[in-house]
């Protein structure tokens, strides 16, 4: 199919409105989202739908031969829509998960879910953040949970909760005793972080402003439980969300390091594509992932 029901609500909006920006408002997109969306519309059948009078476009004959059809098709896709909703089943949901949200939240989300939709048919791909962004503007993925802080004209970035890293070495290492570690203490050491691209570095690296160039990163690794091992062994200071640790923290297999005067504070993040229809299952999994916040 060439056209999309998007572009039929658009067309449709424009044709009450009279105006790309009322449009847009309307239909909850922004004025560039609404004037692609026609653009493209327009460009795929090689046809104007509008003439062009000064900020206000009226329907030209064109225009006015589609419109009834489109408003018929809005209308039974609408009808479809809510026959679906009214069975409320998640069908088949495939989720998105950064490294520490889906290794230390979403499974636990997931299990919830299905033990409330038994035939729910949930997939969960975890990936660092700029993977999951890519995979969700794709349609890959019906829904993101992020770490990263992200913007693009085509996806819904939604706060979802808090979140901090915390700084950490192994029990051996000479800083573990200190009872606050100074800028000069984080310039000496060693560091073993995760990967460029991940919302964790991301983070890491809006903490350090001002020092950044000068930290020694001595090992990335893509992995939250390699980045551990290799603190434990004494290698280098790490620096992780706390949900990841709190396991460590409480043996003492890890110590958690004061660094007062950095700003470690963060927040998750939904994200979706803006064309994306949010289904039930897709309503859920956020209501659940909402109840889910501590």
């Amino acid at each position: 199919m060439r056209y999309t029901l998007r572009q039929l609500e658009v067309f449709l909006g424009i044709a009450h409105q009279q105006n790309v920006s009322k449009a847009a408002k309307v239909l909850n997109l922004s004025q560039s989202a609404a004037s692609s969306a026609l653009k493209e519309l327009e460009q795929q059948f090689d046809v104007q739908l509008f003439d062009r009078i000064g900020k206000r476009l009226q329907l030209n004959e064109q225009g006015r031969l589609i419109r009834p059809k489109a408003e018929s098709l809005l209308a039974q896709a609408s009808d479809l829509e809510q026959t679906l909703l009214k069975h409320a089943d998640a069908g088949h949901l495939k989720v998105g998960a950064t490294l520490s949200i889906g290794n230390y939240l979403a499974v636990n989300i997931m299990a919830e879910m299905m033990a409330q939709q038994p035939n729910a048919n949930i997939s969960l791909e975890v990936a660092n953040t700029s993977s999951i962004s890519q995979k969700v503007l794709n349609f890959d993925l019906d829904i993101g949970l992020i770490e990263g802080e992200l913007q693009h004209s085509d996806l819904d970035v939604i706060p979802w909760r808090d979140d901090e890293l915390a700084v950490f070495c192994s029990p051996q290492h000479p800083l573990a005793e200190k009872k606050i570690i100074t800028d000069k203490d984080l310039l000496a050491a060693n560091w073993i972080l995760r990967e460029a691209g991940s919302g964790t570095r991301q983070a890491f690296e809006r903490a350090m402003h001002g020092i950044l160039p000068d930290l020694h990163v001595a090992h990335e690794l893509q992995h939250t439980e390699a980045i551990k091992r290799a603190v434990e062994a004494n290698l280098g200071l790490g620096c992780l969300s706390q949900i990841t640790l709190e396991d460590a923290f409480n043996r003492g297999s890890l110590i958690r390091l004061p660094v007062p005067q950095r700003d470690f504070q963060r927040q998750f993040y939904f994200i979706l594509h803006r064309q994306k229809f949010r289904t039930a299952g897709i309503e859920q999994w956020m209501a659940l992932c909402l109840e889910s916040k501590s």
